[in-house]
This record gives C-alpha cells, structure tokens and sequence, in this order.
C-alpha cells in the first residue's frame, strides 16, 4: 500500500526542521573558504551562534557566558552570609535581657517578703547573675558557651534559650551532613551513628584504593545507599558528588568575613561534642581535596544582598555558585563543540533554563552531526575535511554564485548545434532522421499520452520521439591564478575571489569531468596548489605580486594538457615582483620597468604556446589597467574590470561561454566587460 500524507495549515506553532548537518555546513562555507580550517570554523561558530532552520536563534558561547555571568550576580544579590549571625545575636541579647527581668523579679518579691535571711541570699545571688551576663563575651560561641552553664532565674529565658541551642544544633548538624550527603534530613542518634560508619568505611576506600586495593563499591552502596539518592554508579562518581558538596560548605566558610568563619567554628565546637563525626569528616575532606584540586576549594564569593541566609540557602546558594563556576571553566576552555557534551545538562536547564540547555546541546552535537553526514573527519581530537566536504564547499560557493544570476543572462548561451558525446545539455529535441538516438525517455512518453490518453498499453509512433541534445565531446584546460597578496584581504576581495575558485572547481569536476582545472596561487612567488588543499588556503602575509613566476608555473601545467588552454587571473593588483636571473625574488613598489618586461616576457611565451589568458580585475587601478591592456593586446585575451559583488558571475558565465564557444568551434574574441 503506498504511503499516506496529511496536511494541516501551519498556524506559527510547529517546528519545520530541526538542525541538520547540511545547513549547519551552508553557515560555516564563508568561513571556511576565508580561514581554511573547520576546526577555527567550528570556534567561532561556537562563540557566535547560529540559526537553524526554524530561524530560531542557537545562542552561542558568548551569549551564554553573558547570562551565566548575570545569574551568578542573581544569587549573590539573594542575601547576606553574615546576617544569620546578627539574628542569633540579637536573640541571645533577649534572652539575657529577659534572663536581667527575670532576676530583678526575683530580688523584689525576696526583699517585699519580709524574710531578711532571704532578701539576703537573693540579693547575693542577683549580683553573682548580673556580674556573669555582664561579663558575657562579645563573640556568639562564647556567649553560647557561657550561657550554657549559667544558672538561670528566669524559666522562660531558659525555656527560650535551649530552643534556640536546639535550632542552632539541628541547623549545624544538617550543614555538617550536607558536607557529606543529601539523601537524610533531621538526622536521629542512630543515623548519625550509621553516617559515621559510612564515612569511616568510605575513608577506608580511599586509602585501600591508595594502596592499589580494588575496594568494595557495590558492597558499600548496599550497605550504606540511602545516603546517596543520586544512586552513582562508581566510586569515582560518588567521591566526585562529595567533593562538590563539601567544596560548596568550603566556599561558603570562604566567603564568610574571618569574625563570622570564627563564629561558625566556634559554634560548631560548642554545640557539637560528637568529635569522632568531626575527625571523620575532616579526613574525608582532606582526601578529597587531594584527589580534586579543581573543585576551587579557595573560592570564595561576596555575597551582596541584605535578606539573612540560613545555613540550607546559603549551601544551596554555594553550591548554585560552584556549578555556575565548573560551567563556565568548561564554557571558557571548550576548544570543539564535543567537549560541551560534559555539561551537565540538568543543572544548566535548573540555573540557567531551558533555552540555554537546548543551545548548549545543540551546540555539543555540531561536530558529531558533522562527521556523521561524512563531512568531517576526528583524527586524533583534530578535524579534518572529507572529499565529501569538500566537494559540499565547491558546490555551496557555486549554488551561490549561481542563484545570483538572472535567468536572461544565463539564456544567452544557446548551443544551436547536437553533438555526439557525453555531456549533456539537459534540453531535448524531437527526434528527426539523422540524430543521434539518445532518446528522452519522459518527455516520449508524455508527448504519446498527450496524443492518445491515458490507458495502457501506451502506443509510441516516431512523432512521439525526442532526442536529448548534447554538447560535441571537448575538452579545455583551464589554470586559475589567484591572487594570495595582502592586499587582498585588506580590500575585502579575498572571500570572493577564494569562492569564485571553489565554486570554478566544482563546476568543471561535476559538469565537465573530462576538463582540467590547475589552480597557481601568487603573492611574493607562485606556488602550485592541490585542488584538495584549496579550502585550506589562505593569503599570505607578505609583500609582492609576482605574476611572472604565477605565469610560468600555469604555462608548465599547461604544457602537460591536451585542447584548448586558457589562464584565468583573478588580481587586484599589478605586477610588483618578478624572479630575476640569478633566482632570487625581487620587490619594488610602485612597479619597475624590469619587474614589467619580466612578466611580458612570460605572456608571450603563453601566447606562443596558444595559451589565452583571461583577466579579472579588482578595485583595478590606473597601473593595473595600463598592463591589463598590454598584456590583452599581447596576447589576445579578454579583460574584464569588475567588483567583489560581480566577481563570480562574470568568471562562470565566462567560463560556461568558452566552453559552448568551443562546441561551436568558433573563434574567440577581446571583449571588455565595464
């Protein structure tokens, strides 16, 4: 049964195409044939961004650097580390407030009772109270441990303050244990007893590991899993998870003013007498920092905002931090789209939302999508082009190039005359007695159902017949020179001209595969490049433009060929450098006469050699213009001026022109393009 399709009218809500690999190549073509290298390609598109087939816009590296950056100021603007200290304070100082009532009221009632031996006594102890909560030390921990001893007159000042040593406890307890573990809450005697087990036997772990033992994981996470909800499933992975927590509790005592990191020591001396857990936990410390020095142990962050944080907000808010800082390492660092894979792509959709997180994995599959299609290759962590890839830049700069041109002018080379060969025309004819059979399977026929309806069988008569044309078997060699001085990419013709050659090359390995194509660039000297190394070229950073020698490099490939030969210039300068007689390169500027003769003597050897040599200026000036006709006079060519817009549909309509002059085996002539 042949497969059903149905439509509905798009109302702005569905997504056309995601990305694809193909469109993702369409942006880098530019920047490839500029820079020559996918994997600085591949860069910047990573720190610009890209859109994709839905126009939706793939944020880039920067972009998301920027946001980043803003959410890290969020959290800090959230609240203020010291202000959890300022409310203790404040209740300790109501506490004894209280406590100061408390004992007044009880001095008044003894002196009010008539009891001398009693008013006595109360007085005495009243100025032993007064003389202690006077004497209170200024830090909280010393406070707190005072207080702790004290002997209080006033049951609610001392109902008060045990629910406040209660609250500190379970609030320095459960920070203790989040160090270590995120699965318990509101820990019992017992389970603190088994949190010690497990720290002990996980610091067992490590120093068995040290010693080249294998340790038991399995077993542990059997004995010992409720601590870890996250179910890790090495111990690679769990130590890991602990020393982020840990280095979160580190950053936070980091970002505490000295005071307040005293305070909250000293607080947690007082408060916690189980000295085994704090052993436990300070070795586990210990070698987690050793194995993860990265985890930024030292960092600290000025919390800025002015809401008091509790011991729960502000490890979260830390621990917010330490994942923002680890994301931005890898942001910072990222050199290809493959290394962003190592995000953590939950924790970047909770900080920095879903938008991001679909970007940042957009972004990670780049590369593999890529190489996937065929058109990269990975050898060893460095990417490379395939010949799949490189015929896709040909084809790109020449879709481009083509789409430019109007229909009108493309319909002005008609070939009038069939030939024998291969290439075709894509155009047909009916068939008259005579012509090559190459019949046009469709178009027969359509003209027979055209005549007689539909039905079969489909009866074919010789008027249904039609022939394809096709161009006379030729071939022509063609070498393009190409200007590599500076002067190119410092005039913005560069890009151009680079595409003008791709797409040059892509159409005559496709379109006409029997043709040669040499490919001669030139700056200080001419160098002969590869086809295959043509993405990867880029200008030269020196002084010079030495046709003389690009010449004679065209002249000996040529040599080489077989029919009709021709040189195609592309330049946007005149000849400033020539190889003089002892081999040595010679520069002047402005041009010299002996620099001139040189590269003359070097045109008349290709004419002599029935080499035309077609020349394509830009940004001509009035130097070029005077060789340009010189050289065309010398040697029969044609010249055209033209602009970096312009470029590629003169050099490809001209070549295409040549071609079908060819197949009519007419002579060509000097034409001036303006």
């Amino acid at each position: 049964m042949a497969a059903r399709f149905t439509y509905s009218r798009w109302d702005g809500t569905q997504k056309g195409f995601e990305v694809d690999a193909d469109s993702i190549f369409d942006e880098l073509t530019d920047d490839l044939l500029y820079h020559g290298d996918i994997n600085n390609a591949l860069r910047r598109m990573m720190q610009q961004g890209f859109q994709d087939r839905n126009n939706e816009k793939v944020a880039g590296l920067r972009a998301m650097m920027e946001k980043l950056r803003q959410k890290r100021q969020e959290i800090k603007d959230s609240g203020d580390l010291g202000g959890v200290y300022e409310e203790i304070a404040k209740e300790l100082d109501d506490i004894v407030d209280e406590e100061r009532h408390g004992v007044e009221n009880q001095l008044r009632d003894a002196q009010q009772s008539g009891d001398e031996r009693r008013a006595e006594t109360a007085e005495a102890a009243a100025m032993e109270r007064n003389f202690r909560l006077d004497m209170l030390p200024d830090d909280l921990a010393g406070k707190v441990r005072e207080l702790q001893s004290y002997d209080f007159a006033s049951a609610e000042a001392q109902q008060r303050f045990e629910k406040l040593m209660d609250k500190l406890r379970d609030q320095l307890t459960q920070q203790f244990v989040d160090q270590v573990t995120d699965g318990v809450q509101n820990m019992s005697p017992e389970q603190m007893q088994r949190m010690k087990d497990m720290m002990a036997a996980l610091n067992q772990m490590i120093e068995q590991r040290e010693q080249g033992e294998e340790p038991d994981f399995e077993g542990f996470m059997d004995k010992f899993g409720e601590f870890f909800p996250e179910n890790p499933q090495t111990l690679d992975e769990l130590l890991e998870q602990m020393a982020q927590r840990m280095a979160a509790m580190q950053a936070m005592m980091n970002s505490m003013s000295p005071a307040q990191r005293a305070q909250l020591q000293q607080l947690s001396e007082a408060l916690m007498e189980d000295m085994d857990l704090q052993w436990q936990a300070g070795q586990l410390s210990q070698h987690l920092q050793s194995m993860y020095p990265q985890m930024g142990w030292g960092q600290s962050h000025d919390m800025q905002g002015s809401d008091p944080m509790g011991f729960g907000q502000a490890m979260q808010a830390m621990q917010d931090l330490g994942d923002l800082d680890q994301l931005e390492n890898l942001l910072k660092n990222a050199t290809s789209p493959g290394q962003l894979a190592e995000a953590d792509m939950d924790k970047v959709r909770n900080l920095m939302g879903d938008d991001t997180a679909k970007s940042l994995q957009k972004m990670a599959e780049l590369a593999k999508m890529l190489e996937d299609a065929g058109l990269i290759n990975n050898k060893e962590g460095r990417l490379t082009l395939t010949p799949k890839g490189l015929r896709k830049i040909g084809s790109n700069a020449l879709r481009e190039l083509f789409s430019k041109l109007a229909k009108d002018k493309m319909g002005q080379h008609q070939i009038e005359r069939q030939g024998i060969g291969h290439e075709r025309s894509y155009e047909s004819k009916q068939y008259e007695y005579g012509d090559p059979f190459n019949l046009d399977l469709q178009r027969t026929i359509r003209n027979a159902l055209g005549r007689s309806g539909t039905g079969t069988p489909v009866r074919l008569t010789p008027e249904d017949f039609e022939i394809e044309r096709t161009e006379n078997i030729t071939r022509s060699s063609t070498v393009l020179m190409l200007d590599l001085s500076l002067s190119m990419p410092m005039r913005d013709n560069f890009l151009p001209a680079k595409k003008v050659a791709m797409a040059l090359h892509s159409l005559i390995s496709t379109q006409f595969p029997r043709d040669y194509l040499g490919i001669v660039g030139f700056s200080e000297v001419g160098r002969i490049i590869k086809p295959e190394d043509l993405p990867e070229v880029s200008w030269d950073f020196v002084y010079g433009t030495n046709m003389q020698h690009a010449f004679q490099l065209s002249r000996q490939l040529l040599a080489r060929q077989s029919g009709t030969k021709q040189i195609i210039m592309i330049t946007d300068g005149e000849p400033t450098a020539h190889i003089d007689q002892r081999g040595e390169v010679y520069f002047n500027y402005p041009p010299v006469a002996e620099t001139i003769e040189a590269t003359l003597r070097e045109v008349m050897r290709c004419t002599r050699d029935d080499i035309r040599i077609n020349t394509f200026m830009l940004d001509a000036n009035a130097y070029l213009k005077s060789f340009i006709e010189k050289l065309t006079a010398m040697n029969r060519g044609r010249a055209f001026f033209t602009t970096p817009d312009t470029l590629g549909d003169y050099v490809l309509v001209d070549f295409i022109e040549h071609k079908r002059q060819i197949a009519r085996g007419g002579n060509q002539t000097r034409r001036r393009a303006g």
